[in-house]
């Protein structure tokens, strides 16, 4: 598909409030074949994610450990973690040091999956995402660990106010810039 036809797809499913805020820009080197061309999403005419640079002014996370120390990520943990971590140490461990133990096994988790969906964001994974996004259902892409296909759901028009609301849980244990376009959405409601 083509990067237009793509860009008036992706901009028809567009929340009435966000349409002509939101925009996908692309650039390519016709005569550069080594440079890579650069994909980046705007808001109001400013460059919020940009596929190819981590310069933006959302906080990119360069490894697993500024994951682990960033105050901001709050995760929630569960009985059954808690639980899981008691297990693990056959009852041995004090009560209080089991909660630590279990939120920081799930930092650790966290930390990997949010490397890795940033490290793929490319202008060429923008196209294979927003083509996956095109062709799979609104849940699909809201459930999905990929940042993109989380930006592109939470701009939708087919995600309503109710659904808004009740993802703010799940919005804590996602990347800045999805938390960035979830405040947004939140905004216009």
């Amino acid at each position: 598909m083509s990067w237009s036809k793509m860009k008036q797809n992706l901009e028809s499913f567009l929340s009435p409030a966000l349409y002509g805020r939101v925009e996908y820009r692309s650039t390519s080197y016709r005569y550069l074949p080594d440079k890579a061309g650069i994909c980046y999403i705007s808001l109001d005419k400013k460059n919020i994610l940009n596929m190819s640079d981590a310069t933006t002014l959302i906080k990119w996370y360069q490894t697993e450990q500024e994951v682990k120390t960033d105050s901001e990520i709050q995760i929630p943990v569960s009985d059954e973690e808690i639980e899981a971590v008691r297990t693990a140490m056959n009852g041995k461990v004090p009560e209080d040091r089991l909660k630590v133990m279990a939120a920081s096994k799930k930092r650790s988790e966290l930390a990997k999956e949010l490397l890795s969906a940033q490290s793929t964001l490319s202008k060429s994974n923008f196209a294979v995402v927003a083509t996956k996004f095109l062709s799979a259902s609104i849940e699909e892409s809201i459930e999905s660990k990929d940042i993109l296909l989380n930006i592109l759901a939470l701009v939708d028009r087919r995600v309503g106010k109710k659904r808004i609301l009740s993802m703010s849980d799940k919005m804590k244990l996602k990347h800045p810039i999805v938390q960035y376009f979830y405040e947004l959405r939140l905004s216009t409601l």
